[in-house]
Parts: structure tokens; C-alpha cells; sequence
């Protein structure tokens, strides 16, 4: 009886432990059912979409070195190229020992030691006077009048090889009254002359092969409310007349300026114009310190003397000198050394190669 009632026991236990088995094996399978299928809680990414995730922000990731890396290539290539470029340009203008090139602007000339230790006129005479006397080069074929005005033909300079290829210009700055026979003779072997005139009736004259222009070269362009008022500017800085013209090169610049030349002369130095001329034929005058140049008498020719080593450390080589006797032997209001008043010289510039 206790056996039976045992077994009952057992038998009951037995079904009451598979069924709740059943239960909640159902209950489990539901509930991984419910979870799979429905939406995933907001701020609780699924596996999935953590996969997702992950793979699209290892890929930014991976191309944000990726380009990184080809911006710093990208720069590091443009600066050799920007470095090979300025050492090209540097190579470039590199200043031989014999032309300088000037990279910063400048404001005055460089003044050479005194001639003495005196400071006198006469030490400082005797030194320029030499030095404006004694040619640098030679020149074996001359064009012009015969002791006067004189341009350099010889073939181992440009200006030959200019007219052959027809690419000679001539500049000529002086008044009605000068010796025009040299641009005459330089129109008709074909270069293009322009003689400046400031006396002139007319703006604009073309006559015997030669323009001509109511215009004039200075050391410094007119106020603009004068040239308003005027309608035209008669005087300007060469510089300025060269851009007005649309001229990068001047093969033979002549000028008689009647005592401007040195103020003149020190704006083409001072402004590198000098590098567009390939000769340069200039009256010096010198009864008189000059236009606007200050000082006493030794300071005075000193400063000539530098302003004409300018002219040797630009490549200009005086190959032409000449003095007129029917002038006055006058040196800054004084008969020193016998200098005579006036002075025509002639350089060209031996690296020129427009």
C-alpha cells in the first residue's frame, strides 16, 4: 500500500517536472522569437547595425589618414616644386660679378671715397677728368658725326645685329636747334628713331623716317593736377615714357639735356632702367654743379664721379669721348685744369642681349 502509494508520488513528480520543462522551453523559444523580430530599442544599436556601424566608421577612418597622408604628399610636393622653381628663378638672376642684379629698391647712389685725403676740388677734378677722358673699350666702326655724337657699330655688340634683324629703336631727347644727322643716319639703316622734342607744335610728327613727340624726359613724373590742367604732360621719367609706348628695349638712347643729364641719370640708375639701353650718349656739362645737385664744389664733382661708376657697374664701357673747343674752359664756374665745359660721351653696354 505505502510501495503504491510511493510510486504515485513519483510518477506525478515526473510529469509535473517535464511539464514545466515544456513551459518554459515555449516561454523561451517565444521570447527569442518576440526579440529577433521587433524593432530595436532607440539609443540601443542590434548587431547588425553595430556591424554597420562599425564598417562605416572604419572606412572614414580609413580613408581619413588615406587623405591625410596624400595632403601631405600633395604639400610636400608642391613645396620641392615652389623650391624648384625659386631655385630656377634664383638661378636665373643670379648677379654675375659684373651685373649686379638689383632685388630691393633703391633710394640714393653709392658715393665713392674721396679722391684725397684734402677733400680739395683739384684732387676731385684731376680724378673725374680722368676718368671721363680715358675710353674702357674700343670701338671699331663709329656711326655719326665725326667727333661729335658717336654710336657704337662694331659687330661684337648688339646694335648691328638689331638692325639687321630690324629690331633697332632710337631715343633722342633734346630741342630743334641739336645735330639730328646720327638719327637720320640710324632711320635709314632701318631703326625705329623717336626724337623728343618739348618745343614742339604738335603732339605727334612723322617726317624723314622719324617720329617725332612734344615730349621730353625728367627725373620725375609731373604732378597729376598740372598734367589735368595742361591736357598733356611735356616731361616725364623715361621709365614712364617706355610704358606710355609699350617699349621694353632702347638700343641707343641719345641725350642733351643742358644740365638735367645728372639728375636724369641717377633715376634710370636708381630705378634699373639702365638695363633696357644698349648705348648711352650723354652731354655732361659741367660749368655748373647741375639742376637740383647740391653741395660745395668737391662734394659736387664727387658725386659725379660715383654717378658715373654707377654707369661702369651697370656693364657700361665709355668708348667714345669728345670735347668741343669753341666751348668755354669753365669747370664749376672756375678755369681748373684747362676742363673745357661740356663733354660728349659714349658708352655701351658690353653685357646687353635683348
Amino acid at each position: 500500500m505505502d510501495m503504491g502509494r510511493e510510486c504515485l508520488t513519483r510518477g506525478l513528480l515526473l510529469r509535473l517536472g517535464v511539464l514545466l520543462t515544456a513551459v518554459c522551453v515555449c516561454v523561451h523559444v517565444f521570447l527569442e522569437t518576440s526579440w529577433r523580430g521587433a524593432p530595436a530599442p532607440l539609443g540601443r544599436p542590434t548587431q547588425s547595425s553595430q556591424n554597420r556601424g562599425q564598417q562605416s566608421r572604419t572606412k572614414p577612418e580609413a580613408e581619413e589618414p588615406d587623405r591625410s597622408i596624400k595632403r601631405r604628399i600633395s604639400h610636400v610636393q608642391t613645396l620641392k616644386k615652389d623650391s624648384q622653381a625659386r631655385k630656377r628663378d634664383e638661378d636665373r638672376e643670379e648677379p654675375s660679378p659684373l651685373r649686379p642684379h638689383r632685388k630691393t629698391p633703391r633710394w640714393h647712389i653709392d658715393l665713392k671715397p674721396w679722391a684725397g685725403e684734402s677733400h680739395s676740388l683739384e684732387e676731385e677734378a684731376k680724378r673725374f677728368l680722368n676718368y671721363i677722358t680715358t675710353p674702357q673699350v674700343s670701338c671699331a666702326s663709329l656711326e655719326g658725326t665725326p667727333g661729335a655724337w658717336a654710336a657704337c657699330m662694331d659687330p661684337k655688340y648688339s646694335l648691328t645685329h638689331r638692325i639687321q634683324g630690324k629690331h633697332c629703336r632710337v631715343y633722342s631727347f633734346g630741342l630743334g636747334a641739336d645735330d639730328r644727322s646720327l638719327e637720320r643716319s640710324l632711320a635709314r639703316a632701318g631703326c625705329e628713331v623717336h626724337c623728343f622734342d618739348p618745343s614742339l607744335k604738335q603732339p605727334h610728327l612723322q617726317q624723314e623716317e622719324m617720329w617725332f613727340h612734344r615730349l621730353s624726359v625728367d627725373w620725375r613724373d609731373p604732378n597729376p593736377a598740372i598734367v589735368a590742367k595742361r591736357q598733356y604732360a611735356n616731361t616725364k621719367k623715361l621709365a614712364t615714357i617706355l610704358n606710355d609706348f609699350g617699349h621694353r628695349q632702347v638700343d641707343v638712347l641719345k641725350a642733351d639735356m643742358e644740365s638735367a643729364e645728372w639728375k636724369i641719370l641717377e633715376n634710370l640708375v636708381l630705378e634699373g632702367v639702365l638695363e633696357s639701353v644698349g648705348q648711352l650718349l650723354l652731354e655732361l656739362h659741367l660749368h655748373w654743379a647741375g639742376f637740383e645737385v647740391g653741395g660745395d664744389d668737391p662734394s659736387v664733382v664727387r658725386y659725379w664721379f660715383s654717378l658715373l661708376k654707377e654707369l661702369e657697374h651697370a656693364n657700361f664701357r665709355l668708348f667714345h669721348v669728345n670735347s668741343d673747343p669753341a666751348k668755354p674752359h669753365i669747370f664749376l664756374h672756375k678755369n681748373v685744369l684747362n676742363a673745357s665745359s661740356a663733354y660728349t660721351l659714349s658708352w655701351v653696354n658690353a653685357q646687353w642681349k635683348p
